[in-house]
């Protein structure tokens, strides 16, 4: 990436384990220290029930905005970090974990590539993605698949189960 270019990342957040509402705060502070990284933007905390295997607890998410100069693959590598450092350790898919940090969108990039794939797949059909996304970024146009507004509304806000339960600034 050529130095000094800023672009636009949105991470979602989430957590359903260890006191999720604080995991996620945490994770907001620790995303602000990111480096070459400014000017953040967050939502407010979503209680969603959980989608994947078995009887886990609720979820809480979030979403997070900013700009930075890193790279997708460094920006992820750097996302990872922090989910390690929060005390996640590998585990069943969409099964219960400390925090997950999914990189969304990085300005207009378009990947597909064993490490990443970009926007994330699976975030234009989940509404604990889109609803605390469109609290920051309502007319963010996700590549290839449109407005986070109009996405948001081909997706049901009660299924999977969702409540927004926070300003996040608690």
């Amino acid at each position: 990436m050529p130095p000094g270019r800023w672009r636009p990342a949105y991470v979602g957040i989430g957590s359903n384990l260890a006191d999720p509402a604080a995991q996620v705060l945490r994770a907001r502070t620790a995303l602000e220290a990111l480096p070459e990284s400014g000017w953040f933007a967050h939502s407010g905390l979503w209680r969603s029930e959980p989608v994947g295997p078995g009887n886990q607890p609720d979820y809480v998410n979030a979403c997070s905005g900013f700009v930075t100069r890193l790279g997708p693959h460094e920006l992820l590598g750097r996302l990872k970090r922090l989910e390690r450092e929060a005390g996640r350790t590998p585990g069943e898919r969409w099964g219960p974990r400390i925090l997950d940090l999914d990189l969304l969108v990085l300005g207009a990039f378009v990947l597909d590539d064993a490490g990443l794939t970009l926007p994330h797949p699976r975030a234009a059909e989940r509404n604990f993605v889109l609803l605390p996304l469109a609290e920051i970024a309502p007319y963010l146009t996700v590549p290839g698949r449109g407005s986070v507004a109009r996405l948001l509304g081909a997706v049901s806000r009660t299924n999977p189960g969702i409540e927004r339960i926070g300003a996040g600034r608690e």
